[in-house]
């Protein structure tokens, strides 16, 4: 039964379709005859007949008046005031909107294909369309890219549903040529029953069935309804349904694009009337005038007659070259005659440069005519007369200008409308990842206020910032004026910093009433945008409320907490003073220790140095006696030598007593000086101590 219901449908809308298509069949017509005339395609080459290109030229004149450069998102918030997340989502948005712009290149030439048709034919369209491409990484992984695409569509594929106004309106519907292959990537395996009806121009018919379905391609129809609320996709010559969807986008308008580039309509019905239907009988009259001049330029050459009878006439003007004679066979006779005037008479050519000349008078006329109809002064054309004024030559800039901007403001409105249709998407279908990489707005200064606008965005995008295009930005200016509007933006600012500033620092209460001030005025500068977030900071802390200043103290409570300031500057100073005399006592009395220990080691050392001394005396001595000993036992002889051996013995004796003696006085003689200098020492350390005090009356050492 559903499929039934399917079949049903397909059918009902390609009735609809043949309907539509029955309604647009003049306008059809016409336009592919205005698109010849524009590109100039005669009928063979037979057709000699002279044109003037009217339409080409006023064509190239308009074009780059209306769509002259790529223009740029403007995003604002509903109500400029001070709100910051607003901004910051307005900006992700702005900025997201501008880098597809400017990467890729659908919308751009878009917008310049819609605006041609709408200069050619009558009607310029472009539908919006969201995908999704997977995109290998470096990690072999997939990254999910998404886009809004800007789809250009053909005059002759767009459809809607007969009405005189568009508001009345109920479905659109766009053509779009798909081959097998991507039918059956589309809508699936049940594509290959969709017959190809579609065929490129000069196909041949003795190819084979494979080569004709690698060139042909089906008519599938892509319908939005909006009394349903569904997108539905049908083919020509297919009685299925292909796919149908509730609302894809759930755009507030439904519809995937903006309401087409129309041409001179009436409130009767939608089928515009192309410009050039308006001034083609003018224009007519400028083939014509063209045509004739071409022929009488033609007629404009030295055409006569001469006498037979003399042949050096015609050698005169097929021979005849710079300073040469041609002979006369019978001079006399050819005198009799008058000579040349006689013989040879031109055709006279005043009547054919006097029309020539009334046919360039009269083509300039009908070029004039064509202007005006069409509101093409001479300004917007670069021409001019030089004894034209100033004030001649704005009065005719003006007039062009009145004609000309409002379909300046057309365009303007059509790009905005597109842009609102991706800002939607955007919202609704991007990733909050997305956006922010997409708008860079980390490396700003609202990148704190990037998580509550990325909420306000999924939230409620429509209600909190609306898309706005002017229309002076679709038009090719001159860079002069972007820095005249910086430059009057700094002056206005500079000047209101300059006055306002004094009276704030004078009158602090008054700080957020400037501050308010302030920054109404810079978001009026649309080139202060930018600064916007800077000011808010600047101005938050301006007029942010200053701590009260401390109340004067009392007198008298000031000179006693100077008392009470002193007493206990003197009682630190005391306590500091006592807490140093106890650090130089301390210090004294380990000096004191330190001598004593050096004492005891100094008296034990000379102890141990006594007893080595007496030890090696001692041991000298008993040698002393056992040499005595020995020489007592020698030979009855040596007694003889008596005398001499017991003066020797005497002397050795003495010796020994030199010898004794000499060690212990030295050792007497340096305990002697060692205790000498323990007792001056002792002497220094028991003796008074003087503390030297600074100028702040600081003990700063001890003497």
């Amino acid at each position: 039964m559903s499929e039934i219901i399917k079949i049903d449908a397909a059918g009902d809308w390609l009735d609809k379709l043949k309907v539509s298509k029955k309604e647009d069949e003049k306008f059809v017509k016409r336009g592919k005859k205005i698109v010849r005339r524009y590109r100039d395609e005669r009928t063979g080459w037979a057709d000699s007949t002279k044109r003037y290109n009217i339409l080409w030229s006023n064509i190239q004149t308009m074009l780059p008046a209306l769509y002259g450069k790529t223009p740029r998102a403007q995003v604002e918030r509903r109500f400029k005031d001070q709100d910051p997340v607003g901004r910051t989502a307005s900006i992700i948005i702005e900025r997201a909107l501008q880098f597809e712009i400017d990467h890729y290149g659908d919308f751009d030439a878009s917008i310049k294909a819609a605006v041609l048709d709408r200069l050619l034919p009558g009607r310029g369209t472009t539908w919006v369309r969201f995908e999704t491409i997977e995109v290998p990484n470096s990690e072999q992984k997939s990254t999910q890219l998404e886009r809004t695409c800007s789809d250009y569509v053909y005059w002759e594929d767009f459809r809607c549903s007969p009405a005189r106004v568009w508001d009345e309106v109920t479905w659109v519907a766009r053509r779009v040529y798909l081959s097998r292959k991507e039918g059956t990537e589309r809508f699936g395996e049940e594509f290959s029953e969709v017959p190809l009806t579609h065929e490129p121009v000069g196909l041949d018919d003795d190819k084979s069935k494979s080569q004709d379905d690698a060139n042909k391609k089906a008519q599938v129809w892509e319908i939005w309804d909006k009394t349903s609320k569904t997108a539905i996709w049908v083919a020509e010559g297919y009685s299925k349904t292909l796919d149908e969807q509730e609302d894809p986008y759930g755009l507030d308008g439904f519809w995937p694009c903006p309401k087409p580039l129309y041409a001179t309509q009436s409130t009767d019905t939608l089928v515009p009337v192309p410009d050039y239907a308006l001034y083609q009988d003018q224009a007519d009259e400028l083939d014509k005038l063209t045509n004739r001049i071409h022929m009488l330029v033609e007629a404009v050459k030295v055409v006569g007659v001469y006498d037979s009878s003399q042949p050096s006439i015609q050698r005169m003007l097929n021979e005849g070259v710079n300073n040469t004679l041609i002979p006369v066979d019978n001079w006399a006779a050819f005198g009799e005659k008058g000579g040349l005037k006689g013989t040879v008479d031109f055709m006279p050519l005043d009547s054919v440069l006097m029309a020539l000349q009334q046919c360039y008078v009269a083509r300039d006329q009908a070029k004039q005519v064509i202007y005006e109809v069409t509101g093409l002064s001479d300004i917007i054309r670069g021409a001019s007369v030089a004894s034209e004024t100033a004030t001649a030559q704005q009065i005719k800039s003006q007039y062009a200008s009145l004609r000309l901007k409002s379909l300046q403001i057309d365009v303007a409105r059509y790009a905005s409308a597109i842009l609102q249709i991706k800002a939607q998407l955007m919202c609704d279908l991007y990733s909050p990842q997305t956006l922010v990489d997409m708008s860079g707005i980390m490396g700003t200064q609202d990148a704190k206020h990037v998580p509550a606008a990325i909420q306000l965005i999924k939230s409620e995008p429509a209600r909190s910032f609306r898309i706005e295009v002017a229309s002076d930005s679709l038009v090719e200016m001159d860079e002069q004026t972007e820095k005249a509007s910086r430059m009057e933006f700094l002056q206005a600012t500079g000047a209101f910093m300059e006055k306002a500033l004094p009276v704030a620092q004078a009158i602090p209460d008054i700080t957020p009433l400037i501050a308010e001030m302030l920054l109404f005025g810079v978001r009026a500068f649309k080139g202060g945008r930018p600064m916007e977030a800077a000011f808010d900071d600047a101005m938050a802390k301006l007029a942010a409320p200053k701590p009260p200043a401390p109340p004067q103290p009392d007198p008298e409570m000031m000179k006693i907490q100077a008392q009470q300031q002193s007493d206990q500057l003197k009682m630190q100073a005391d306590q500091q003073a006592a807490q140093q005399a106890q650090e130089i006592k301390a210090q004294m009395d380990q000096q004191r220790m330190a001598h004593e220990e050096m004492m005891e080691a100094s008296r034990q050392e000379h102890e141990k140095v006594l007893k080595q001394m007496e030890l090696e005396a001692t041991t000298e001595r008993a040698i002393k006696v056992a040499r005595i000993s020995a020489k007592s036992t020698m030979d009855v002889a040596h007694l003889s030598t008596g005398t001499a051996k017991s003066d020797e013995i005497e002397e050795d004796f003495d010796d020994y007593g030199e010898q004794k003696q000499t060690p212990v006085d030295r050792l007497a003689e340096m305990q002697a000086q060692t205790m000498a200098r323990i007792e001056q020492l002792m002497q220094h350390i028991a003796k008074p101590k003087m503390i030297i005090k600074g100028p702040d009356g600081r003990p700063i050492g001890v003497q």
